[in-house]
């Protein structure tokens, strides 16, 4: 490889290790301050259309009928009042502004790690979980009646319809408990007046999400819904302003989104490990609305709130309409999720990769549950997947070091045909061919592993068990293993990935060198690539990844100790004439 190769290799390593720098560093915008709305007829969303996608149509209330769940100005000051409804795993607390929850708080998953604190879903600041209202956007939150009964808290509302809003906060009792982090929300409309009350359709808040931890990447914090069982969504990133790429696609910051969807099964605003999700039981989902708000104005970070829209309805004069929700306002544990009903389980958000993370989740818990500890699963889970594919890599070695034994003779054929590039291929297919050598024999464990090692990732990132656990130095295998930072650029030092890269140059030079010299070289670059792209990874994953490389330098070690292959011409079978 000449030395302008050379050049472009290292500006492009040192262009990747410039960009991941730059990324980690550069904060969100903040999203564009929305103006006052304009008043809208009672039921329509006056979210602005600008901000979203496509607009969601609200059917328009109906002649001579009442239109509104609660009303669209701002009621007047009331003291707040709270109630609250506990379990062993959550504590809920209900409010009187707008008859809902406010806060819920998992009493088993402190903040961080070490802290008293414990992980709080939603906000008071935010529009409370479960509350109607017409526009989320300039919410109208008025005072509901608030009483304990027992394990339920009844909310009532009447509106100036004479239309009786009730509302009940439970846990499912015992013969239908589902799970701890459950809860039920029965909603009753009583039309108390003397003319049918129409409703176009209102919003239901689904609460807010933020981030965990201070390096939580953007886009952990989503709303996401599921229609047909497949999941959609979007980040907080999406609220603030892009630049586009070549200035093609930039955007000013959006204030909103609104989505119309066809019959979401349920509604999530959801983090790296937890979400409050709403399940409507009796009518699904129409739209989606969301907003962003700052939660950190020093560090530039930002949180997310969201609500869903249900469809209308029409209650006779002394008549009651009756809408049912399921709440789940937990951490997101998958085995417990997937035993749910309506594909709950799917705010993991696999992906492609599902599968592949589903049976890696199920062995990594079946692991821990024997061993009691997930750095030890971990190590356990590698050295099952490592043997599993050790004949394959056995036999990929192999043919990689026949590939190195016959690199002279393709060297050769370069130099013969180094004017003729087409004639070249030829030739060396030809090569290959009469030896019995598969060119691409040796990259078949990588492909098989490319799949494991993807869905590795993206089954950690979000496996909310791995969160406090313990290994060596690391406090936390969901974050990564920081012991310092660099005086004065303060970058944060975390050896596992040093040590994985380190493991990975070792391995890249016992491997057989196959292939041209520019590939060689290229190939010593991947452990460079690997760190930029794995530094801040969460230590669980360069913890597999350091184990796996001991064991392929374990394997080549082993390998290079077997007498190196003799080149043989194979018989190639001649065509017969029919």
């Amino acid at each position: 490889m000449d030395r302008t190769a050379w050049i472009a290799i290292t500006l492009c390593v040192l262009g990747l290790i410039a960009w991941e720098i730059w990324i980690a560093r550069q904060p969100l915008p903040p999203p564009a301050v929305a103006t006052a709305p304009s008043p809208t007829p009672p039921g329509v969303s006056s979210t602005p259309l600008a901000a979203a996608p496509t607009a969601v149509a609200t059917p328009a209330p109906q002649p001579g009928t009442a239109a509104t769940v609660a009303p669209s100005a701002t009621p007047a000051q009331f003291e707040e009042k709270t109630e609250t409804l506990r379990n062993s795993d959550v504590e809920l607390h209900l409010t009187n502004r707008g008859g809902g929850v406010s806060e819920a708080i998992l009493l088993n998953y402190p903040a961080e790690v070490g802290e008293s604190e414990r992980v709080t879903l939603n906000s008071p600041a935010r529009i409370p979980i479960g509350a109607m209202v017409d526009d989320p956007a300039a919410p109208g939150l008025p005072e509901y009646k608030i009483a304990r009964e027992a394990d339920t808290v009844a909310l009532e509302y009447v509106t100036p319809e004479q239309v009786t809003i009730r509302k009940k906060f439970s846990f499912p009792p015992t013969n239908e408990k589902k799970d701890n982090f459950v809860v039920k929300l029965d909603v009753d409309f009583a039309n108390n007046g003397a003319a049918p009350y129409a409703n176009p359709g209102y919003f239901l808040g689904i609460g807010s999400a933020a981030r965990i931890h201070r390096n939580d990447y953007p886009s952990y914090t989503r709303l996401v819904w599921s229609v047909g069982s497949r999941t959609k969504g979007i980040d907080v990133g999406w609220f603030a302003g892009g630049g586009g790429f070549l200035g093609m696609g930039q955007h000013p910051p959006r204030p909103y989104y609104t989505q119309g969807v066809n019959a979401a099964e349920w509604v999530a605003a959801s983090n790296q490990f937890f979400t409050s999700l709403v399940v409507p039981l009796t009518a699904k989902a129409d739209a989606v609305w969301g907003k962003s708000f700052e939660i950190d104005p020093a560090q530039k970070a930002y949180g997310l709130e969201g609500a869903m829209h249900l469809p209308g309805f029409r209650v006779e004069a002394g008549q009651t309409y009756n809408a049912h929700f399921q709440l789940y306002l937990g951490p997101k544990l998958y085995h417990r999720l997937a035993q749910l009903e309506h594909n709950e389980a799917e705010v993991m958000e696999f992906g492609i990769f599902k599968i592949i993370c589903q049976a890696l989740l199920n062995a990594l818990n079946t692991l821990h549950s024997f061993l009691g500890n997930y750095a030890a699963a971990i190590l356990a889970l590698t050295t099952i997947v490592k043997l599993s594919l050790w004949p394959l890599q056995t036999k990929a070695t192999a043919s990689m070091r026949r590939m190195s034994a016959l690199s002279p003779k393709i060297q050769e054929l370069r130099e013969k045909y180094k004017d003729d590039p087409t004639r070249m291929n030829q030739e060396t297919m030809k090569l290959y061919k009469e030896y019995g050598i598969n060119p691409v024999g040796g990259c078949l464990p990588m492909l098989i592993q490319i799949p494991i090692f993807f869905g590795l990732f993206t089954m950690l990132r979000q496996a909310v068990e791995l969160r406090g656990a313990h290994f060596l130095w690391i406090h936390d295998l969901s974050q990564p293993d920081t012991v310092g930072h660099l005086p004065v650029v303060g970058w944060p030092i975390n050896i596992l990935p040093l040590i994985m890269a380190a493991t990975s140059f070792w391995m890249t030079h016992l491997t057989p060198k196959s292939g041209d010299p520019t590939q060689q070289r290229m190939m010593m670059f991947m452990p460079i690539i690997f760190i930029v792209f794995c530094y801040n990874f969460a230590a669980a994953l360069a913890l597999y990844y350091t184990v796996q490389n001991l064991f392929s330098i374990l394997q080549l070690y082993q390998n290079r100790k077997q007498p190196m292959p003799t080149l043989e011409k194979v018989a190639v079978p001649k065509r017969t004439r029919k």
